[in-house]
């Protein structure tokens, strides 16, 4: 099987080992760093640090109702294969998106992007999302769907992986 699948490769070797918190730190690091160059015309000004500011404090609210809905199911919020995920979570913000935390963490960066007003400030957010989708969320959902069967399914079907609830703009 390729790298991508669960038979081994570099795609295996790199399931889960970096800390979502850690991935998001580098790419905003990487958004700072780039935002140097290639300056966006009309991203400046006080229009630019409200949306910056209305984009991480909407990423805030959004990732905290998911730890929220967490701490209340008593179930485990560490991002690492077998650390006790005891309840498959589906109320709340989890009705509209399966992965708040991790959107939460997108919208932040949205904003860090916003704030730097660079062209090339843009790269790291779609990188931060791709590595979230494979290395984070992928391997996630298969631990989901092996320990919770036709309920994790179900749950699939209904709400998209980013957001939305199926029929509109939603992910796989």
């Amino acid at each position: 099987m390729s790298g991508r699948g669960r038979a081994g490769g570099w795609g295996e070797a790199l399931e889960r080992r970096v800390p979502p918190l850690l991935a998001w730190v580098v790419a905003a690091g990487a958004v700072w760093g780039l935002g140097r160059g290639w300056p966006a015309p009309g991203w400046g000004g006080a229009g630019a640090s409200g949306a910056a500011l209305v984009l991480a404090g909407a990423g805030a609210l959004v990732a905290g109702a998911g730890v929220g809905q967490f701490r209340r199911a008593a179930t485990s919020l560490s991002p690492f294969a077998g650390t006790g995920v005891r309840t498959l979570v589906v109320n709340g913000v989890y009705a509209w998106t399966r992965n708040p935390m991790y959107l939460g963490l997108a919208l932040a960066l949205a904003g860090v992007v916003v704030w730097r007003g660079s062209w090339a400030a843009v790269v790291p957010g779609p990188l931060f999302c791709a590595y979230l989708q494979r290395f984070q969320i992928g391997p996630e959902e298969r631990d989901l769907a092996a320990a919770f069967g036709p309920e994790f399914t179900a749950y699939q079907a209904r709400v998209g992986r980013w957001f939305g609830r199926r029929g509109g703009c939603s992910g796989t």
